[in-house]
This record gives structure tokens, sequence and C-alpha cells, in this order.
């Protein structure tokens, strides 16, 4: 049985309360139902951004929300979208946001930190994967004490989708360690030891021409090759977009924003608005990991990695 039909199986299962679709383009509004409609959920409505209004977080008994994107957020969408932003952890039903790679910047910038599952770009598999998580939320909340046997399954499908996803629910949660102190981005000082710029390139460029030889999944390592990323842009004082650290992790934008959330969460790495285009949002290591990866390198050399 293949992935899709795996998953779709276990959403038909779970599917007990309709989905409210929203949409800003008819043709995003017939790809968002048909994926519901391939999960056996019923949708509550089919709205556009503007119909949605201040309605979305009042209505009952959903199982979740989905909003798709075709183009860039209008003026319904931003105010939506926003207002997801502030009260996305006080709605009963899970929320799934899909959007085009070229938007992804300027969503985030008006979601902020909400929990949501966010879609870039998803094949059907991750979008059926973000319903059934999403959903879960809402029979999670449902049942004090839910079942550990439900849980596990539900995890273990969510892996087929993404096999990170547990990874990354277990980084947002593992550290008791109070979160990193952000700070602007600079370069660290002190006793703090330099790289040598060029040294990183090459052993960033060495890591990508790995895909021209053998297949690229065997190396997946997101959280590492963002870190590099990061590290490249701070020496030169370059900033970094999330969809350009998207496309430096080197695995599907969905899971890379799945990795940026958990270090974000975890103090790691810095969520900055852009001064200067309300349209982006800006990535950056907060000064403790620099520090720690600049350390890391001068004790073990770039040539030995």
């Amino acid at each position: 049985m293949s992935r899709a039909s795996v998953l779709t199986a276990y959403v038909q299962e779970a599917a007990t309360a309709p989905v409210l679709l929203i949409g800003d383009t008819a043709s995003a509004r017939a790809r968002a139902r048909f994926t519901i409609d391939s999960s056996n959920f019923d949708s509550a409505a089919i709205l556009t951004m503007e119909e949605a209004g201040e309605d979305v977080g009042r209505m009952a008994s959903l199982s979740a929300i989905w909003l798709e994107f075709d183009e860039r957020p209008g003026k319904g969408g931003r105010r939506l979208l926003e207002r997801i932003g502030e009260e996305a952890a006080r709605f009963s039903a899970g929320v799934i946001v899909s959007t085009p790679m070229d938007h992804l910047d300027e969503v985030l910038l008006w979601l902020g930190d909400a929990r949501v599952e966010l879609l870039v770009d998803a094949e059907e598999v991750e979008r059926l994967g973000a319903l059934t998580l999403a959903a879960s939320n809402l029979r999670s909340g449902a049942a004090e004490g839910a079942n550990e046997t439900s849980d596990a399954r539900l995890r273990q499908l969510s892996e087929e989708v993404s096999r990170i996803a547990a990874t990354l629910a277990r980084l947002g949660t593992a550290s008791t360690q109070p979160p990193l102190s952000p700070a602007t981005m600079a370069p660290p000082r002190g006793d703090v030891p330099n790289v040598p710029a060029e040294a990183l390139r090459a052993m960033i460029r060495a890591r990508r021409l790995r895909a021209n030889y053998l297949p690229a999944d065997l190396f997946a390592d997101p959280a590492w090759d963002m870190l590099l990323d990061l590290l490249q842009a701070e020496l030169v004082q370059h900033r970094v977009p999330v969809s350009s650290l998207c496309i430096a992790a080197a695995v599907p934008a969905t899971t890379a924003l799945r990795w940026i959330k958990a270090m974000t969460e975890r103090g790691l790495l810095v969520r900055r608005d852009d001064p200067h285009d309300g349209r982006r949002v800006f990535i950056e290591m907060a000064p403790a990991t620099s520090a720690s990866l600049r350390h890391y390198f001068h004790d073990v050399g770039l040539s030995a990695i």
C-alpha cells in the first residue's frame, strides 16, 4: 500500500468533523478541495480570503482550517494570516496554510510564530499528512489522556509523509535548558575563533556536488546544511530570507520549514522581519550558536569535515 493510500485510510477513519476551506483564487480552492475530498472529510464551507473575515475563529466543530494561496497575499489574506498568527493557539481546529515558494516569506511575515502546518509547493502525500496532523490537534484536545497507541500510530504515519517529523517533535521538547538569548546579527567577539570564508564556501560546494554522483537523499542533513549556510552568510554580512534558507537545506521546503521552526524554538536560530521590505523574514544564528560552530571548526579543522 502506498504512503498516500495509508494516510488516506487513516484520515477516513478519523474524519468526524468538516474542514473550513479558504482560498485566494478559484484554482487554489479547487486544489484544496481535491485534497479534502480525497481524505473523505467534508467541507464546512469554501470561502475566499475576504469572505472568511472575522468568523474563521468562531466556527465550531471543525477538524481543520485550510488556507490555500496561489498569489501574493492581498489585503484579505494578510488580515486573515495576521489573525491566525495572533489566535491560532486558541482555535479548536488545527490550521493548514499552503503557499508557493515565491510567497513564503510574506506568508511567514503575517503568520508570525503561529503553530500551523505550513506547506510549500507540497505534493499530495504531504498535503494529506498535514491534514492528518491538523485534525489530530482537535482529537488530542478533546480527549484527555489520549491513547498512547493512537498517538504512536499518528506519529508513524506522519513520518511516512516527512521522515523527520518525529525528530522535529523531539527537538522541540527534549531540551530542558533555557533558550539562548537572541541578539542582533554580528560576528562573535572575544576569543571566538575565525572561520575562513573561502574554506567554508569550498566545503558547502563539495557537499552539494555529491548529488551529481550519488542519490541526494542519502545525504539529507537539513539542520547542518542550514547552519553552514547561515555561518557563511554571517561571515560576509549577508542576511538570509527564509525562502533562501529552505533552498540551502536541500530537502523539500515543508521539511526545511519544520527544521527552521524547531531550531528557532530551541533558541539556536533567530527570526527577524526585514525593516526595509515588509514581504520578507530573515533567519540568523543566535550568537551562542555561531560561537559553538566556530569553536567546532577550529577544533576539528575544516579539512577534516
